[in-house]
């Protein structure tokens, strides 16, 4: 048996005995050949689509089906011409695609003559219906390419990506150090999104909203971004590739870096006609990658209080049959787990979470709307977990008509209720829309080692993931998405509503705590600093709770009122979630391995990252 072994960016050819293809003598290309270069053009697609060719290169990636090499499976091979043909805006490579049964073996080294029909298949020249040769073997070297791309084009969902045209199809070598900054596709496609520069970072988290800066902003990421896959047609592997691809204990975050990538250039969808539509590198080398973002452990903050807010994923205490009866009226879609052991397995991660989050007083957003199951089920298994019944919960009861709702969780062993919550909506404030943002919930607790009093305000602002261009408030593509006037109002709102002192407190210390949909230097944030509260993660650009589109940013805030600043000690976020992969949650669809899940574990409780305030309160 042969097998490719890659030195340096070279592949080359070495022989290991057993079975192996037939000697292949050493001969010249056929008459006739069209250079490779020329089958592919300097356009995105090729002038000699639909004709059939001949052309003469080297194996450089192996990726058929059913042969000896069980990791790759493309349903064919990339073959690239030894010779350069000298214009920079061709490429040298291309994909023969021979299907699952291929008639003839090859390996990476292999020289071969194909005899086949050009196709564009979602974007990628290939040599389909293919007659193959191997007529000897030889070497060509991995061409070193450097992030960012010189340009951009756009695909056919109309986004922006790298415009690598000139190499499609070559071997290629990144010997930068990337970051990884996207492991949404990881589980379904086996893709993890690299950068160049570090990590990417959501542009209002620390930029002012503006249009032509924005689109600047895409462009930049969409320079500095490459895909890389794990070679497979199929979706949902049960092996994934790259999950532990970094030593012994390794699981791999958003954060960490790899060095060195080299594999096979395609333009493609994840898996096949699945996926975005993207610049892929297809490994031919097992890249190792560096924890350099490690997992937290338990959370340290000073101060003599702890609070901390918390996203938990749509926590539902009724499973999703898909069935139409959560939420006040009994009439909305279930979210969260889809079976009983869905279920108790998304109860333990949470409370997982929160027991070593060991918070006095937790804000609790994406909780089912009931009048209490879902807060109850929460606290009888963190009592459970830690020995004692010191955790209690507020009974608000259902709360409007959403599914979900904001709920507050707290030790009764070091703070206390202090009169009534209270509730912000449209009765109170005609600018909070609670069709689209959850009641703001505010409630004020006595601290119990000294009597001082806090009130803690949990929100759950429009996300923007919907347009609300209906209530004439339409995304002006500056960088703060949909909604963007609707959470702006609701802030505002909010500001003046505790102005009023809500929950008649008559103490000044507030604490506003959430997830509010918008990045730091967004106009909902801007909106709470004019009226006087300080963002306590002001401070840092690189503050995040939530990775979307590939880019981190935060989404969960803690603002303090005027008094309460001077009494904050420290202010965290607590990485467990954000840079996990999905694939850790507790889910089980698409035939998930079970033993991938780790009750005990905190990461991947949720899809937001605690946030977690220490104060030492003193009046």
């Amino acid at each position: 048996m042969r097998f490719a072994t890659i030195f340096f960016g070279f592949i080359m050819l070495t022989a290991c005995g057993g079975v192996s293809n037939p000697a292949a003598t050493e001969s010249l290309p056929p008459s006739g050949v069209t250079p490779i270069a020329e089958v592919q053009g300097s356009g995105s697609s090729s002038p000699l689509a639909g004709n059939r060719v001949v052309i003469s290169g080297i194996v450089t990636g192996d990726f058929q089906d059913n042969d000896a090499d069980v990791a790759n499976n493309l349903g064919g091979f990339y073959v690239q011409q030894e010779t350069p043909d000298g214009n920079a805006m061709t490429s040298e490579g291309v994909f023969v695609f021979d299907g699952t049964n291929p008639a003839t073996d090859v390996r990476s080294g292999d020289r071969v003559n194909v005899t086949g029909t050009v196709n564009e298949y979602f974007g990628e020249t290939q040599i389909t219906e293919p007659t193959v040769d191997v007529v000897g073997s030889g070497t060509v070297q991995a061409t070193a390419v450097n992030l960012p791309a010189d340009g951009t084009t756009t695909n056919s969902d109309g986004d922006l990506v790298a415009d690598f045209e000139r190499y499609e199809g070559m071997l290629l070598r990144f010997p930068q150090t990337l970051a990884v900054s996207n492991l949404r596709n990881l589980e379904q496609f086996g893709a993890v999104g690299l950068s160049e520069g570090g990590r990417l970072f959501q542009f209002t988290n620390s930029n002012a909203p503006d249009p032509a800066a924005y689109a600047a902003h895409r462009a930049s990421n969409a320079r500095r971004s490459l895909e890389l896959d794990d070679g497979r047609r199929s979706s949902n592997p049960g092996t994934i590739r790259f999950l532990k691809a970094g030593g012994a204990g390794y699981s791999i975050r958003t954060g960490d870096t790899v060095s060195g990538v080299t594999g096979n250039l395609r333009y493609s969808r994840g898996s096949g006609g699945n996926g975005n539509e993207a610049w892929r590198l297809m490994p031919t080398a097992e890249p190792e990658f560096n924890s350099v973002n490690p997992r937290p452990g338990s959370p340290t903050v000073g101060g003599n209080l702890h609070i901390a807010s918390f996203n938990v994923l749509n926590f539902f205490s009724t499973v999703d049959s898909g069935q139409s009866v959560c939420g006040p009226q009994r009439n909305d879609g279930c979210r969260g787990a889809d079976s009983n052991q869905e279920l108790a397995r998304q109860l333990a991660k949470t409370v997982s979470a929160l027991a070593l989050l060991d918070a006095d007083i937790v804000g609790l957003v994406e909780l089912e709307n009931n009048s209490s199951a879902s807060l109850q089920m929460i606290v009888d298994e963190l009592n459970a977990r830690v020995g004692t019944d010191e955790y209690a919960f507020l009974n608000t009861g259902t709360v409007h008509d959403d599914a979900i709702k904001t709920g507050f969780i707290y030790k009764s062993s070091s703070v206390g209720l202090a009169g009534a919550f209270a509730l912000l909506d449209r009765s109170v404030d005609s600018r909070f829309n609670d069709v689209r943002n959850r009641p703001a919930l505010a409630q004020s607790f006595n601290f119990l080692a000294n009597g001082a009093k806090l009130t803690v305000v949990v929100n759950h602002l429009k996300s923007k993931g919907s347009s609300c261009e209906a209530d004439g408030d339409p995304n002006l593509n500056d960088g703060q998405g949909n909604c963007n006037q609707t959470r702006t109002s609701a802030a505002a709102a909010i500001a003046d509503w505790v102005a009023t002192d809500p929950t008649n407190s008559n103490d000044p210390d507030y604490l506003i705590i959430g997830d509010l949909n918008a990045y730091t230097r967004e106009d909902p944030l801007t909106a709470l600093r004019d009226a006087g509260f300080t963002n306590l993660l002001d401070a840092r650009n690189d503050a995040y709770s939530f990775v979307f589109d590939a880019q981190a940013g935060a989404l969960d805030h803690a603002i303090a009122s005027v008094s309460l600043v001077p009494q904050v000690v420290d202010t965290i976020e607590w990485h467990i979630n954000a840079d996990e992969p999905a694939v850790l949650d507790y889910n089980l669809e698409h035939d998930r391995d079970p033993a991938l899940f780790d009750p005990k574990s905190p990461y991947r409780a949720s899809d937001h990252d605690p946030v977690i305030i220490g104060l030492d309160l003193t009046d």
